[in-house]
């Protein structure tokens, strides 16, 4: 019986759909600061995320959005929000859950999360979780 090498050692690329090329190369680019590193239209902008390609693919509609489709783990989730709110990103407050005055939820287990929306309505993260090596 042969043993399946799967998929562990290989990079994972992030896929979001866009509408809006010009506002979504803004936002990514100039307002969440990644490295645009080529752009393909009428199919894609692709971006460097810290060593993980992320590929904007172009749509001529979205989906509503339903859940977290991207995040980054940051060491201080709250430093992060002050950082991007400086940079004119607003952050989601969800009525179901307790946020804190930044709109970080603290879940449970100690992980502290906040959402914000990209142009398209992407719903996209910061959180931290206690414990993991940075």
């Amino acid at each position: 019986m042969s043993k399946h090498s799967g998929l562990a050692q290989y990079n994972i690329i992030g896929f979001l759909t866009i509408v809006d090329l010009e506002r979504a190369k803004a936002f990514y680019r100039d307002t969440l600061g990644l490295r645009l590193l080529k752009e393909e239209p009428p199919f894609a902008l692709v971006f460097d995320a810290h060593g993980i390609m992320l590929r904007l693919g172009m749509g001529k509609e979205l989906a509503a959005a339903h859940g977290t489709v991207l995040g980054w783990e940051v060491p201080d989730v709250a430093a992060a929000v002050r950082d991007l709110e400086q940079g004119g990103v607003t952050f989601e407050r969800y009525p179901q859950l307790p946020q804190d005055e930044l709109g970080i939820w603290t879940a449970p287990g100690g992980a502290r999360v906040a959402w914000f929306k990209d142009p398209d309505g992407n719903i996209l993260s910061l959180s931290s979780h206690p414990g993991r090596q940075e």
